[in-house]
C-alpha cells in the first residue's frame, strides 16, 4: 500500500471514542496515527493497520 505521512485513513472498526478516521504522522514498520475525534495518538504494526483500512483519503495537493 502507498500510505504517506499526512494521509487520513478510514478504518473498518472505530476507535473507542466512535471516530473511524485517523491522521498518519509516522510510517515505517509501525504506523503512528492520531484519532480525528479525540486526538489520541496510537502506534500500531503495519500489518494490522493495512488489514483494517477501509479507505485512504490522500491529502496531496497537486497544483
Amino acid at each position: 500500500m502507498n500510505i504517506k505521512v499526512g494521509d487520513i485513513l478510514e478504518m473498518k472498526k472505530p476507535h473507542p471514542c466512535g471516530c473511524k478516521s485517523f491522521l498518519v504522522t509516522r510510517v515505517g514498520m509501525d504506523f503512528k496515527m492520531i484519532c480525528q475525534g479525540c486526538e489520541h495518538q496510537v502506534m500500531l504494526p503495519r500489518s494490522k493497520v493495512e488489514k483494517n483500512i477501509k479507505k485512504v483519503i490522500s491529502t496531496d495537493t497537486q497544483e
